[in-house]
Protein backbone atom coordinates (compact mmCIF):
# COMPACT_ATOMS: atom_id res chain seq x y z
CA UNK A 1 0.00 0.00 0.00
CA UNK A 2 1.22 3.58 -0.53
CA UNK A 3 2.14 5.61 2.51
CA UNK A 4 -0.41 7.85 2.72
CA UNK A 5 -0.16 11.63 3.25
CA UNK A 6 -2.49 14.40 4.65
CA UNK A 7 -3.80 16.59 2.27
CA UNK A 8 -2.97 14.32 -0.84
CA UNK A 9 -5.44 12.48 -3.07
CA UNK A 10 -5.93 8.76 -4.06
CA UNK A 11 -7.87 6.91 -6.62
CA UNK A 12 -9.31 3.46 -5.72
CA UNK A 13 -8.57 0.82 -8.56
CA UNK A 14 -9.93 -1.71 -6.76
CA UNK A 15 -10.41 -4.44 -3.86
CA UNK A 16 -7.94 -6.56 -2.39
CA UNK A 17 -9.39 -10.56 -2.81
CA UNK A 18 -9.23 -10.91 0.85
CA UNK A 19 -11.93 -8.10 1.47
CA UNK A 20 -15.14 -9.42 2.95
CA UNK A 21 -17.98 -9.32 0.70
CA UNK A 22 -20.14 -7.49 3.54
CA UNK A 23 -16.99 -5.10 3.98
CA UNK A 24 -16.70 -4.12 0.64
CA UNK A 25 -20.50 -3.51 -0.08
CA UNK A 26 -20.25 -1.13 2.86
CA UNK A 27 -17.68 0.70 1.12
CA UNK A 28 -19.44 0.73 -2.55
CA UNK A 29 -22.46 2.03 -0.77
CA UNK A 30 -20.70 4.76 0.88
CA UNK A 31 -19.48 5.94 -2.65
CA UNK A 32 -16.14 4.27 -2.57
CA UNK A 33 -16.22 2.92 -6.16
CA UNK A 34 -13.23 2.09 -8.43
CA UNK A 35 -12.27 4.48 -10.10
CA UNK A 36 -13.10 7.35 -7.54
CA UNK A 37 -10.79 10.00 -5.93
CA UNK A 38 -10.89 10.50 -1.62
CA UNK A 39 -8.47 12.81 0.05
CA UNK A 40 -6.85 11.95 3.61
CA UNK A 41 -7.84 14.78 6.07
CA UNK A 42 -6.04 12.97 8.84
CA UNK A 43 -3.71 10.92 10.30
CA UNK A 44 -3.74 9.85 13.76
CA UNK A 45 -0.65 10.88 16.07
CA UNK A 46 0.01 7.48 16.59
CA UNK A 47 -0.64 6.49 12.20
CA UNK A 48 -4.03 4.60 13.30
CA UNK A 49 -6.70 5.80 12.14
CA UNK A 50 -6.78 7.54 9.26
CA UNK A 51 -9.26 10.04 8.57
CA UNK A 52 -10.84 9.76 4.64
CA UNK A 53 -13.33 11.91 2.87
CA UNK A 54 -14.65 10.93 -0.66
CA UNK A 55 -16.92 13.24 -2.55
CA UNK A 56 -20.12 11.83 -0.30
CA UNK A 57 -18.91 11.39 3.24
CA UNK A 58 -15.95 11.65 5.37
CA UNK A 59 -14.78 8.11 7.45
CA UNK A 60 -12.60 7.25 9.61
CA UNK A 61 -10.46 3.81 9.36
CA UNK A 62 -8.27 1.66 10.46
CA UNK A 63 -4.73 1.12 8.27
CA UNK A 64 -6.21 -2.80 8.32
CA UNK A 65 -8.99 -2.00 6.43
CA UNK A 66 -7.27 0.67 4.50
CA UNK A 67 -4.78 -2.14 3.37
CA UNK A 68 -7.94 -3.62 1.58
CA UNK A 69 -8.21 -0.98 -0.79
CA UNK A 70 -6.06 -1.11 -4.40
CA UNK A 71 -4.95 2.28 -4.83
CA UNK A 72 -2.73 4.98 -6.55
CA UNK A 73 -1.70 8.27 -5.66
CA UNK A 74 -3.41 11.28 -8.03
CA UNK A 75 -0.43 13.26 -9.04
CA UNK A 76 -0.45 16.90 -7.55
CA UNK A 77 0.98 18.44 -9.97
CA UNK A 78 -1.97 17.27 -12.33
CA UNK A 79 -4.47 18.86 -9.91
CA UNK A 80 -2.21 22.37 -9.70
CA UNK A 81 -2.20 22.29 -13.35
CA UNK A 82 -6.40 21.92 -13.75
CA UNK A 83 -6.46 24.58 -11.35
CA UNK A 84 -4.05 26.52 -13.27
CA UNK A 85 -6.36 26.53 -16.27
CA UNK A 86 -9.20 27.16 -14.99
CA UNK A 87 -7.88 30.03 -13.37
CA UNK A 88 -6.93 31.35 -16.38
CA UNK A 89 -10.37 30.60 -18.44
CA UNK A 90 -11.92 32.53 -15.97
CA UNK A 91 -9.54 35.55 -16.03
CA UNK A 92 -9.85 35.88 -20.16
CA UNK A 93 -14.17 36.08 -19.21
CA UNK A 94 -14.45 32.54 -20.81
Amino acid sequence: MHQLLPGHQYKIIGFSPLISPAYRQKLLSLGFLPGSPFSVVRIAPLGDPIEVKSRRVSLVLRKKDLELLMIEPIAQADASQANVVISQITANGA
